[in-house]
């Protein structure tokens, strides 16, 4: 809040989170995943962007990342993020075509709880027409610690 010409109280309209994109490649290795993580939390960071989502950031980067390396073709794995009019996007691709496909792990399942956890953080998720890129999206509010 501000102060107008009077001493009230005025409103300032909610700053809507715009940042330059980032985008990285990795080699498919394992050791990758913990970079990447690393990576969007340090952009969320620098672009102070609501540290209420670094967690679940944090976690989404890691499996979508784990999915490109364990089962994506190639030697690489794209990491690209973007944020504009208040929205965060997280795009991981591998050269894979067979799309990633979301199933409902059993308690017994030891693995297959990936794309389960993106589709329970983010607010939308998905799958690029040619199958190569995963996506999701989460809705960011204004500024640091919102």
């Amino acid at each position: 809040m501000t102060l107008d010409r009077a001493g009230a109280l005025a409103s300032v309209p909610d700053v809507v989170p715009t940042a330059p994109p980032f985008e990285v490649v990795f080699a498919a290795e394992r050791s990758c995943v913990r970079i990447a993580r690393r990576m969007a939390i340090h952009y969320l960071t620098v672009h102070r962007l609501d540290t209420a989502l670094f967690e679940d950031v944090a976690v989404v980067v890691s499996e979508l990342v784990t999915n490109a390396v364990e089962y994506g073709r190639g030697a690489a794995v794209g990491l690209r993020l973007r944020c504009h009019d208040g929205e965060l996007r997280v795009e991981v691709r591998d050269n894979n075509p067979a799309p990633a496909i979301l199933r409902t792990p059993t308690d017994d399942d030891e693995s297959g709880r990936g794309l389960w956890l993106v589709a329970v953080l983010a607010r939308d998720w998905g799958v690029s027409s040619d199958g190569r890129m995963t996506w999701c999206t989460f809705r960011i509010r204004g500024g640091r610690g919102s």
